[in-house]
């Protein structure tokens, strides 16, 4: 009589867990490659910066800290990161979550506090989108708090998606063509604002922050309230990506690949000395514009 064993079952949970490892860390390769390349690229980062990290709690700032640490230890300048998050007293918010998490990694941090919650659910018409006026109160604190601080940067975590989709918002709502740059200067000329994220698709954020496994903290001063025309577009990018995957990155590179002579503004490109014959001036529009009289008009026809 033969007796047969059963098989022991694979350990499959621990393939997978092998898999998701060597997954995340082929993923956290590239999200330092876009990252330090995004920082090479625009110069965002200097010798001896001290870097404002803005942490609101969601996928975007939890990802842009880790990987600006991981891109720290092997920089090839020396720079301070420190992380700031600005607790706008919203209801129910989890104040503990955000300290213990940067504690339990070692990072340097402040939290501000501001009450931006009542100010706005009682200047903005119920209804109504709060997320303008709820940015600009946490712009100005985080502003505030960085002159008061001396810091060199103010890093931020909008991602490709984000310069894409405001490029988008811009075209088709306030007809110009601007978008979200990976650094600018404050309109106060006090502030450089960095976007190390700039060249990351938002799949590889969303990804990434289910692998490490961040306690992410949802916006609920508006109950995760969206901008009509965000949505719009999201959902416009979002139906071209299935149609055509790749489009989004096609777009993302022809931001950065401008071609004054080939669109129509006479500020970036002199098209009225384009041509001219003999350096005569050109006419201005007024002078092709104006008509004669209807006197003068009758007097030479008679």
């Amino acid at each position: 009589m033969s007796i047969v064993l059963p098989l022991a079952e694979p350990t499959r949970p621990a393939r997978t867990e092998a898999r998701r490892g060597h997954d995340g860390e082929r993923l956290a390769t590239r999200l330092r490659h876009q990252v330090g390349r995004a920082i090479a690229d625009f110069g965002m980062i200097e010798e001896d910066d001290k870097v404002m990290v803005c942490l609101s709690g969601g996928k975007d700032s939890y990802t842009l800290l880790d990987i600006l640490l991981q891109l720290q230890k092997k920089a090839p300048v020396k720079f301070e990161l420190v992380a700031v998050n600005l607790d706008q007293k919203q209801p129910d918010f989890p104040e503990h979550v955000l300290p213990a998490y940067l504690e339990s990694i070692g990072v340097p941090y402040k939290i501000l506090e501001q009450d931006t919650y009542s100010v706005v659910t009682r200047v903005v018409p119920e209804g109504k989108t709060m997320c303008s006026l709820c940015s600009r109160l946490r712009r100005g604190a985080l502003y505030t708090y960085a002159e008061e601080q001396g810091f060199t940067k103010i890093a931020l975590g909008h991602h490709r998606d984000d310069l894409v989709a405001t490029f988008f918002l811009n075209l088709f709502f306030h007809a110009k063509l601007s978008g979200m740059p990976p650094k600018l200067l404050s309109d106060d000329g006090k502030h450089v604002v960095i976007r190390p994220l700039a060249y990351v698709r938002e799949d590889d954020i969303v990804d990434y922050a289910a692998i490490k496994g961040f306690p992410i903290i949802p916006c609920n001063l508006c109950g995760s309230q969206e901008n009509l025309q965000r949505k719009q577009v999201k959902r416009m990018m979002d139906a071209w990506e299935r149609e055509t995957p790749g489009r989004i990155e096609t777009i993302s590179r022809a931001l950065g690949d401008i071609r004054p002579s080939q669109l129509s503004d006479p500020k970036l490109f002199d098209f009225l000395g384009l041509g001219q014959a003999g350096g005569v001036p050109a006419a201005d529009a007024p002078v092709w514009l104006d008509e004669a009289p209807a006197d003068t008009n009758q007097a030479q026809a008679g």
